[in-house]
């Protein structure tokens, strides 16, 4: 898979990959519009959407109720260098929801492909060159 990133302008820069694009920007206090979330926060937002198809399959192959379904990130980082240092993903099911099914729920999450590249992270090499896109 190729991701083309583009530069639309201002801080703006976006991922166009088959028929889609992701857009980003920067904060006002960063020089941008806000008119996106910025990168690391979709890199966030890829973690919990994640946990959460998997969670919303898991429900549906079961015939299990999802409306009032929600999932809560938490995000937590180290006051002096800014980096995430932990990150909880709390399951909330409706009310009467059948107990017994919450470990193997859990279990469903945790199987996120984002959560386990995270865990076994890529090899990720940056060059520069001049002249115009390859397929690689």
């Amino acid at each position: 898979m190729d991701l083309e990133i583009r530069f639309p302008g201002g801080t703006r820069v976006d991922a166009a990959f088959d028929s889609f694009v992701v857009h980003t920007d920067q904060p006002a206090s960063g020089g941008g519009e806000a008119s996106a979330p910025t990168p690391f926060e979709l890199f966030l937002a890829s973690i919990g959407t994640c946990a959460g198809i998997y969670v919303l399959g898991f429900l549906r192959q079961r015939n299990l109720p999802t409306h009032g379904l929600r999932v809560i990130q938490h995000v937590h980082s180290n006051r002096d260098t800014g980096m995430v240092e932990d990150m909880a993903i709390e399951i909330l099911v409706p009310e009467g929801f059948p107990e017994k099914y919450l470990p193997a729920m859990i279990r469903s999450a945790e199987l996120c492909a984002v959560k386990k590249h995270l865990e076994h992270p890529p090899n990720i090499s940056v060059t520069a060159r001049v002249g115009t896109p390859t397929n690689a």
